[in-house]
């Protein structure tokens, strides 16, 4: 497991800890809940999906035998 330390201004840390008590909950609790379901979202299920298939890409891209990046290429011809 790892933790993790976040700074938060007194009212947003009222906040968070009245919304955890309405729903009957710790805030640990509270906040774990809240970063399961953003990691079980389709947004989030899409974007690794689309990390590994550019991942795969790089794996099978060959240098420019000139030696340019894809920044070299999208800026070319631009003032």
């Amino acid at each position: 497991m790892t933790t993790v330390q976040i700074n938060l201004s007194d009212e947003q840390a009222a906040s968070l800890e009245a919304t955890a008590a309405v729903k009957g909950l710790t805030l640990v609790a509270y906040l774990q809940r809240i970063v399961e379901e953003d990691t079980r979202s389709d947004e989030f299920q899409r974007s690794r999906a689309a990390a590994a298939r550019i991942r795969e890409i790089q794996q099978r891209s060959k240098p420019d035998p000139e030696g340019r990046t894809v920044h070299d290429y999208i800026n070319h011809g631009r003032p």
